[in-house]
């Protein structure tokens, strides 16, 4: 049967202290807060028990974050879009900014599985003077376990409504997107780290958070396959093509700690759930 399950978290500031409150639908829920770094930042793990997507099954996210709040937000483990008979899997989520609140959205990556049905939404709403830093690693199948993508689809769907929309269609049979030097050239793994401000940013700081993407991705392994743009003066954005998804996740988590250090004054705080 499928599963329909619905996630609301909301941040707050609570006497100088980020709070976050949820309620849940279905099988999707947070863990204990956690405050690695003091009570300004609120770090959380975003749980789905049954650890995966089947055709039919949706799940929405709804995140609010309060003025002067701050939420940080990943997930025990990669989510999973499983083979589908037909009907389509769908995740969808809603991050909302108000003015002053940060949010870093920072989940593990999706893997699709050979013959799924998959669509991942994110929609960013950031009010003036909001700031958000998060990313979204897709791997298509299993490389190291001999389980390749040959079958099935993915539509990824990243957007700020009027100001950033990066929507793309992979389908398996498409062999010259999927092998083409000017398509994924035969990499299994797409990643994008993006910093949106809901205001324009000046051109300084826009030129100093590309300075530091583009220097940690000159020295990186990938560094050929790794582009770093602003393409409106609210959005910067980092793509990245690998083989499989360590060396991205890597790279992204370089310019993350680097991005929130700067921006932010805040030091290298990796959620507790990632060394686990």
């Amino acid at each position: 049967m499928p599963w329909h399950a619905r996630l609301h978290l909301d941040y707050q500031n609570e006497q100088n202290r980020s709070v976050a409150r949820f309620r849940h639908d279905g099988p999707l829920r947070i863990l204990q807060s956690l405050y690695p770094e003091g009570d300004a930042v609120c770090h959380n793990v975003l749980v789905h028990p049954p650890g995966g997507l089947v055709g039919g099954d949706t799940l929405d996210i709804d995140v609010k974050v309060a003025g002067g709040s701050h939420g940080l937000i990943t997930t025990p483990g990669a989510s999973r879009f499983y083979r589908s008979d037909g009907e389509l899997a769908l995740q969808r989520t809603h991050l909302s900014l108000a003015p002053e609140a940060r949010l870093e959205w920072l989940p593990l990556e999706a893997i699709c599985y050979s013959g799924c049905r998959a669509e991942n939404h994110i929609t960013i709403d950031a009010a003036p003077g909001a700031e958000l830093i998060g990313w979204d690693v897709t791997a298509l199948g299993l490389p190291h376990a001999n389980l390749p993508f040959d079958r099935g689809t993915l539509l990824q769907h990243i957007e700020v409504p009027g100001k950033w929309l990066e929507r793309g269609r992979i389908d398996a049979a498409d062999r010259r997107l999927l092998q083409s030097p000017i398509g994924l050239a035969g990499n299994r793994c797409m990643a994008s780290l993006f910093f949106i401000s809901g205001s324009p940013m000046p051109k300084a700081r826009r030129d100093t958070l590309l300075d530091i993407a583009r220097a940690l991705s000159d020295a990186h392994s990938l560094c050929e396959s790794v582009g770093t743009t602003s393409p409106q003066p609210q959005v910067i954005v980092l793509r990245v093509l690998a083989p499989v998804v360590e060396p991205a996740m890597q790279l992204l988590r370089q310019v993350w700690l680097a991005w929130r250090a700067e921006v932010w004054a805040l030091r290298a705080a990796a959620p507790r759930i990632w060394a686990m």
